[in-house]
């Protein structure tokens, strides 16, 4: 299982790489929302492409870091039920969740091949950017999080995460 083991490491530095890239674009968004209300309030200077920078860097921000929170079992994380059920009950519970998220991501992959080839060419209204490159952050994010949910389906499937119920180690 070295092809598994070393996927995982490739997905592991990609999801590392995304969270970079996301805390980047929070930082970018935070300054453009200062520098807009500086502009606005300071020199009464309507900024357009501000809210639009803003609004890619957000969207760019969620996409590029669902990945990395859904490959340490922290996407969506209520544990009440599945705590009290046996093993094999938490499997089936862990294999019906995680397939959950690979069907959205998978159909929100094929929204997006719906969508972009009509809609890819058209340019934003304020920065003129191809909504291509627009929702490029969006579609890698996607495309990235249906890989990590298919390897650890792979993986609960193949008996090859050992604990279910603590995904990681919270400092209380």
């Amino acid at each position: 299982m070295s092809a598994l083991r070393t996927g995982r490491a490739v997905l592991a530095r990609l999801t590392e790489l995304g969270v970079g890239i996301g805390m980047a674009l929070l930082a970018l968004m935070a300054t453009i929302v200062v520098v807009q209300v500086g502009a606005r309030n300071l020199l009464d200077l309507g900024l357009p492409w501000a809210d639009e920078l803003a609004r890619f860097s957000g969207i760019g921000m969620v996409f590029l870091s669902i990945p990395a929170l859904a490959s340490q079992r922290v996407l969506v994380s209520v544990t009440m039920v599945p705590d009290m059920l046996g093993r094999r009950a938490q499997m089936v519970s862990a294999v019906i969740s995680d397939l959950s998220v690979l069907v959205c991501a998978g159909l929100l992959l094929w929204s997006f091949a719906a969508f972009l080839p009509r809609a890819g060419k058209f340019l934003t209204p304020a920065l003129q950017l191809p909504n291509y490159f627009y929702y490029s952050l969006a579609l890698i994010g996607t495309a990235l999080l249906a890989v990590v949910m298919a390897f650890r389906m792979i993986e609960l499937l193949t008996g090859r995460l050992p604990e279910l119920t603590d995904p990681v180690d919270i400092p209380q």
